[in-house]
C-alpha cells in the first residue's frame, strides 16, 4: 500500500515562537494567570480585604498563613469547607497551602514574605484586565539575538541583590548559582540570573525598555547545558507579571543586567483589544 499522506515540514525557529507566543497569550488570561490578579494586601492586624467579604488577621508567629472571620452567606470556602466562624488559611510556604473560593470565579491564596507576614491574593477570572486584554505585542525571530554564553559555576552560589518594584529601594538577596558571559558586538557581559524553581531567571533592561519595550524590563527563563554553555534566546523574553496587573511586585534588573543596546527580541507590550497599551 503507498503512502500518500503529506510529510510534515521541520519545525522552524519561526514557527516554535509562534506556538510558544500563542500559548503565553492563552496563561495570562487563565483564572490565575497575570491578568486576573485583582488584589495582594498584606495583614498584619484583624482587617478587611478589599474586594472579597470576611475579617483577615495574622496567625500567632511561627504559624503558616492567616485566619479568616465568616459567616455562611458570606459564600466562602477553604478547602472545599464553607467558612461558618472561623477557619486558618495555610499560606503557601505551608507543605499543604490552602486554596480560597469565593464564588463568581473569584478564587484566593495567602503568600508569604522573607519577613514572615502573610497576605491575600485575590484572582478574578473575569477580571476587567482579562476583558479588555488584545494580545502580548512582540518582536519578529531574531536570530541576532540567540547567544551562546559561558556558564561558570559558582560553588555554593552567591547572594545578589535585588531591588522590587514596590519596595522603596531596599533589595532581596537571590542565589546566583553561576556567572554567565559573553562578547557580543566587541563588548564583553557579565551578567547575573538567580535560581527559579528548575530554572535561572534573567531579569533585564536594554536600551528599548521604556521606548518601545515595558519600562521596568523583561524577565528570560534560562537553563545551563551539560557542556558548560548556556542559550540564551532573547526571542523568549517576557514581560514580567507587573506589565499585566499592578498587584504584582516584580524584581527590577540589576545594574550589570542593563543592556545599553537594544535588544530587539521577544515580548514587548501588553495591548488592549483596540491595540492600546494596558499599562503604561
Amino acid at each position: 500500500m503507498t503512502d500518500t499522506s503529506t510529510p510534515t515540514a521541520p519545525a522552524t525557529p519561526e514557527s516554535l515562537l509562534a506556538t510558544y507566543h500563542q500559548r503565553r497569550e492563552l496563561s495570562v488570561v487563565q483564572p490565575k494567570g497575570n491578568l486576573a490578579l485583582v488584589n495582594t494586601q498584606w495583614v498584619d492586624s484583624e482587617q478587611t480585604i478589599y474586594g472579597v467579604p470576611g475579617a483577615w488577621a495574622p496567625l500567632p508567629e511561627g504559624e503558616s498563613g492567616l485566619r479568616v472571620t465568616a459567616v455562611a452567606s458570606d459564600g466562602i470556602t477553604v478547602d472545599g469547607v464553607l467558612v461558618d466562624g472561623e477557619a486558618v488559611v495555610r499560606g503557601k510556604d505551608s507543605d499543604e497551602p490552602s486554596e480560597i473560593d469565593f464564588g463568581d470565579g473569584v478564587t484566593g491564596f495567602v503568600i508569604a514574605s522573607a519577613e514572615g507576614s502573610y497576605a491575600l491574593r485575590v484572582w478574578d477570572a473575569n477580571s476587567e484586565d482579562v476583558q479588555k486584554f488584545g494580545s502580548i505585542d512582540s518582536f519578529p525571530y531574531n536570530p541576532e539575538w540567540v547567544i551562546t554564553a559561558k556558564f561558570t559555576e559558582i560553588p555554593g552560589g552567591k547572594a545578589v541583590g535585588f531591588e522590587h518594584l514596590k519596595d522603596n529601594g531596599k533589595t532581596r538577596d537571590e542565589v546566583v548559582p553561576g556567572e554567565i558571559t559573553f562578547t557580543k558586538d566587541g563588548v564583553d557581559y557579565d551578567v547575573a540570573a538567580y535560581k527559579a524553581g528548575r530554572a535561572l531567571q534573567l531579569v533585564f533592561a536594554d536600551a528599548t525598555s521604556g521606548d518601545s519595550t515595558y519600562s521596568v524590563g523583561r524577565f528570560l527563563f534560562v537553563a545551563p547545558n551539560p557542556d558548560g554553555t548556556i542559550t540564551l534566546d532573547f526571542n523568549r523574553a517576557v514581560l514580567p507579571p507587573c506589565a499585566f496587573s499592578y498587584n504584582f511586585n516584580c524584581p527590577m534588573p540589576p545594574k550589570q543586567n542593563r543592556f545599553a543596546v537594544p535588544i530587539e527580541a521577544g515580548e514587548k507590550n501588553v495591548l488592549t483589544k483596540d491595540g492600546s497599551l494596558l499599562h503604561e
